[in-house]
């Protein structure tokens, strides 16, 4: 069933959140409680788009009684069901960093292709390698070069900070970029001039001991990893991500990432 409303990377996303659970024991599974978004607070965004253009829209809405803890949504028809299936999910820091959407006289959206320097500074393939050497060097290669200081990216960078010391003198994290499985984009041209981008990234996490140790799986992990201890363990991280884009040469602004650990391979799987 979550097939027929999901696509893209919040599908996979929301399947590992079901394999994560499926994987702990009954007593360590909380239960599921209904949601629901605020339409009354929810401001949907409808681009003008030409026979045989992939249609899609967005939407920025919230998860409670309040205009808080926005998220930006993106909804697509996809070309061999027809369906129109949720495709991203990005949960946003502020409200406030939200661009404005530029619309036309009849209330419509402007989509723009996010992979050409003719739309935006800084291609989607350029923001897709910065968010991976954020998590990979801490932004020293590119993150800090493309990105302006912001929440999202400051909290990516302290999330390499951090898991690269956890293990110590015994032994190491390190991040890698990984080809995308989602290559999608989607864009929309603010009111300044920019652009408001939606793309999705892969990374992945390797975590080693020294010789003679081994790692023992998370109870979050053994839906991958079963109870098997190993040397070294990797992860693989599906996650959306938004960010404001000029269209003249200058600093891009992270406005969020949603991630999933999609994926977990010890020794008996790994090389």
């Amino acid at each position: 069933m979550l097939d027929t409303i999901e696509d893209g990377a919040l599908y996979a996303m929301s399947v590992a959140d079901y394999t994560q659970d499926e994987g702990l024991p009954r007593a360590d599974r909380e239960p599921y409680k209904p949601w629901s978004y605020n339409l009354d607070l929810t401001t949907v965004y409808i681009p003008r788009f030409t026979a045989g253009q992939q249609q899609w829209f967005a939407a920025i809405t919230y998860n409670g009684k309040a205009d808080t803890s926005p998220r930006l949504l993106v909804m697509a028809e996809q070309a061999t069901t027809k369906r129109w299936e949720m495709v991203s999910c990005v949960d946003l820091d502020d409200k406030k960093q939200l661009p404005k959407i530029a619309l036309d006289a009849d209330g419509y959206a402007t989509a723009l292709d996010a992979t050409s320097t003719k739309n935006v500074a800084a291609p989607v393939d350029v923001l897709r390698t910065a968010v991976g050497d954020n998590f990979a060097t801490g932004g020293d290669l590119s993150g800090k070069k493309v990105f302006a200081t912001a929440k999202a990216s400051t909290r990516q960078i302290t999330v390499h900070d951090k898991m690269i010391r956890k293990f110590g003198t015994r032994g190491s994290t390190a991040f890698s970029a990984a080809s995308p499985e989602f290559t999608d984009s989607y864009a929309l041209r603010t009111t300044n001039g920019s652009a408001l981008v939606v793309f999705a990234h892969t990374h992945t996490q390797r975590d080693t001991v020294a010789a003679g140790l081994e790692i023992i799986p998370d109870k979050d992990d053994r839906a991958w990893l079963g109870t098997t201890n190993s040397p070294y363990f990797t992860y693989t991280f599906t996650c959306s991500d938004a960010a404001t884009v000029p269209t003249a040469p200058g600093k891009s602004t992270l406005l969020g990432y949603t991630c999933r650990r999609t994926d977990a391979q010890g020794m008996a799987t790994s090389s």
